[in-house]
């Protein structure tokens, strides 16, 4: 389809989307360099009752591995529609990451709010340490910014949804700026958004740098709430390590 001039969607699990087809991703899709977009719906442990067998936390890893291979995950529903809509227009092999559970519409009401691919945004500003999130974290991110406020710390938040390419420009400043980063999201902390940020800053603006995630090992079947509290993928979770990142630079 891509070949003879159309722009193909393909939809299913993003176990099934970046792992059993990750061959064909990668030799008939990213290899040739085609038009077209994989969507990889259910990601994360949100995925919740279906356990660890279906829930998928290595697919970043996967998808941006691969050469030319564009990498997005948006944070809410508002978001997911612009990015689908910019992902029409974008030429290239895709990989988008969708969750399972339902999220709060929070960016359409964010002043200066303003989706472009390859652009991560500030949500909030801050001076103390830096929060990168991608996805259903990112909305986590911004709860946890108001728990470090009632402490004295003062957290700036960036919604990083594309993680491959990664606004480089931006993570810089910020690494600059706040001299400590924590990244989270729904996936490993291996070979995702924490391992390119870490990558990026290590090599060019070195300061600490957190990864909150799943801290490599499989998912455990449940509610998706009670899941992502077990993996403390909560706001609670990322204010912890925030605490640490801004004790990391004294």
């Amino acid at each position: 389809m891509s070949t003879c001039g159309l722009k193909p969607f393909t939809n299913t699990f993003a176990i099934f989307a970046s792992g059993r087809a990750y061959e064909q991703v990668r030799n008939s899709i990213g290899y040739p360099h085609l038009n077209v977009t994989v969507v990889g719906s259910h990601g994360g442990v949100s995925v919740g009752e279906d356990g660890a067998t279906h829930q998928c936390i290595e697919d970043f890893g996967l998808m941006r591995q691969i050469p030319g291979m564009l990498v997005c995950c948006p944070c809410a529903g508002n978001e997911m529609k612009q990015a689908v809509e910019a992902l029409i227009n974008y030429e290239g092999p895709a990989y988008l990451r969708l969750a399972r559970a339902a999220t709060e519409i929070f960016t359409d009401e964010i002043e200066g709010y303003k989706f472009e691919l390859g652009k991560g945004i500030t949500l909030a500003d801050g001076k103390d340490v830096t929060i990168i999130g991608t996805g259903i974290m990112v909305g986590m991110a911004l709860k946890a910014r108001e728990i470090l406020a009632a402490e004295g710390i003062s957290a700036r938040v960036i919604d990083m949804h594309t993680i491959k390419p990664l606004d480089e420009e931006l993570v810089l400043k910020a690494a600059r700026e706040t001299g400590a980063i924590v990244t989270t999201e729904e996936h490993n902390i291996l070979g995702g958004l924490g391992g390119a940020v870490a990558e990026l800053v290590s090599g060019t603006c070195p300061v600490p740098v957190i990864r909150h995630g799943v801290n490599d090992e499989f998912g455990r079947s449940g509610t998706a709430a009670a899941v992502l509290e077990y993996f403390g993928l909560t706001p609670e979770g990322i204010a912890a390590k925030a605490r640490q990142a801004v004790a990391m630079k004294k």
